[in-house]
């Protein structure tokens, strides 16, 4: 393959896996929802460098072939003479179905020895990974009744060998396992609650989440199972201790802009209607309709005159983790991107055109930010931030939009403009930090609301998306969140890239 032809192929691949994880020497090394790429052709050589806050790497690339999700890449180590191979994976568990399904029987019948000794006075009904699509359960989960007499628990548990994202989304089908079991087993058996049994070190995440869940409706057991021992413990889900989040400053906007003035203008000069999105006092992001088209940042360079190292805005554009350095050689590139993402983002625009697909709830999150009082009459429209920066020692969670009601309680919007299992869950993740630093006074302390008086109780969470778009199984979640957090369902046009119109509102009460 020559130079260009294996250049094309690295590009057209990752520019579609921006969530993909690169394989090298049987290791994880890098996960393009974080880490950048870059693929250049030069002096005859295709090079693929990647790069994240962890390690950054360059590979001379020799060939590549495609196994469908993955791309095998046969590649050049600097300085060895021997190809070594790495693999780029679109999912992230890239073990075969065989090795997937053997790993989880295996599991099922540790979770039945385990079940078997720890809860001698209760007896095991059945246990199962079977797939039920209508319920919307796959093979990664082992679910199960444990009885006694005329009283039981719901049982599901997931093994260590399945991704972290499939261990956190756990509780979302154990309640609706919890659901089925109580529907099941009505007028015969009272389910009291639920067992639930994760991976050892793993159960922060579903920790929190179960602590925000109503105790009147059920009993909620929480379990760390090592499964080489085959010991289990259990986890308290009431202490909750510390939540380790911490917010960043929020910047000023017009001092962050006046920095940027440059790529502002030749940005804007390109694309008037652009959206200039503040991120931190030394970046900003440049983007139509939510999508990013470009970013600005300070780059350290050397000063000729004084030979002392200072900062000047950079402008980078590229999607997904793919940058490049706006230069002389490439304006021209840049513009016709600039242009072509401007031509079809727009409401009547192209649907086959992927600027016109790609990132739908960010294009919902700017129409939102602009016309807040479309999503409730109690919304003060003075005040709204798009995508708060709350750290976790795990992860970097952006709040999709902070706003506050007329009477100054806080309110929290989290936006889906596809169909979630998980709306309800993932919710309560923004809701509970929100709640804590609301708790701490630290949103004014950090430049949030300046000059604006904010209410004591707890926030509101309103959860936006279309209406044909909601999960079937959000009412059934919703049912099981804790009486202390006032929710609001609100249903939107699908049609709401022209206009946001609310089409149903559901608050806690209206759902049976």
């Amino acid at each position: 393959m020559t130079t260009e032809t294996l250049a094309n192929a690295l590009e057209e691949f990752l520019s579609g896996s921006c969530g993909a994880v690169v394989i090298e020497d049987g290791a994880v090394m890098f996960d393009l929802g974080h880490a950048k790429y870059s693929v250049s052709g030069e002096s005859n050589k295709c090079l693929l460098h990647f790069w994240s806050e962890e390690r950054n790497v360059v590979r001379r690339v020799l060939d590549v072939e495609s196994k469908g999700e993955s791309l095998r890449v046969t590649v050049q180590r600097m300085g060895q003479a021997r190809p070594t191979k790495l693999e780029i994976c679109r999912e992230r568990d890239p073990r075969t179905t065989s090795a997937r399904r053997k790993s989880r029987a295996a599991y099922q019948h540790i979770l039945e020895r385990v079940l078997g000794k720890s809860f001698t006075e209760l007896t095991l009904a059945h246990l199962s990974n079977a797939v039920d699509l209508e319920r919307s359960f796959g093979p990664i989960y082992s679910r199960g009744l444990l009885r006694r007499g005329q009283s039981g628990f719901a049982v599901l548990g997931v093994n260590g060998n399945e991704p972290q994202a499939s261990i956190d989304a756990a509780l979302t089908f154990a309640i609706l396992w919890l659901e089925v079991c109580r529907v099941a087993q009505a007028g015969k058996l009272v389910v009291e609650g639920l067992k639930l049994f994760l991976p050892a070190g793993c159960s922060t995440l579903v920790r929190e989440r179960m602590a925000h869940l109503n105790r009147a409706a059920a009993n909620w057991e929480l379990y760390e199972l090592e499964e080489r021992a085959e010991e289990l413990r259990q986890i308290e889900i009431l202490d909750r201790g510390n939540i380790a989040t911490r917010l960043v400053h929020c910047p000023n906007d017009a001092e962050v802009e006046e920095g940027f003035s440059g790529p502002i203008a030749l940005v804007r000069s390109l694309m008037p209607e652009a959206e200039v999105a503040v991120l931190s006092a030394a970046e900003i992001s440049f983007r139509c309709h939510g999508l990013e088209v470009a970013r600005a940042g300070l780059s350290e360079h050397l000063a000729v005159e004084s030979g002392k190292l200072r900062s000047v805005p950079e402008l980078v554009f590229g999607f997904g983790p793919a940058q490049r350095v706006v230069k002389d050689g490439n304006l021209k590139d840049f513009e016709r991107l600039i242009r072509s993402v401007g031509e079809v983002r727009h409401a009547e625009g192209p649907r086959e055109s992927r600027w016109w697909r790609l990132h739908p709830e960010r294009w919902l999150e700017s129409l939102v930010i602009k016309d807040i009082a479309a999503m409730g009459d109690q919304l003060d429209p003075r005040w709204r931030y798009s995508q708060v920066p709350a750290f976790s020692a795990s992860d970097r969670a952006m709040i999709d939009v902070l706003t506050v009601t007329r009477e100054g309680r806080l309110a929290v919007l989290e936006l889906k403009a596809d169909e979630d299992i998980h709306l309800p869950l993932q919710g309560i993740d923004y809701w509970a930090r929100v709640a804590w630093h609301h708790a701490r006074g630290e949103f004014q302390k950090f430049g949030y609301f300046a000059g604006r008086e904010l209410a004591p109780g707890a926030p509101l969470w309103i959860m936006v998306a279309p209406a044909l778009q909601v999960h079937p199984a959000t009412d059934t979640l919703l049912r099981y969140i804790s009486p202390q957090i006032d929710w609001t369902l609100l249903g939107i046009d699908e049609r709401w890239r022209k206009e946001l119109k609310a089409v149903f509102r559901k608050r806690r009460g209206n759902i049976g």
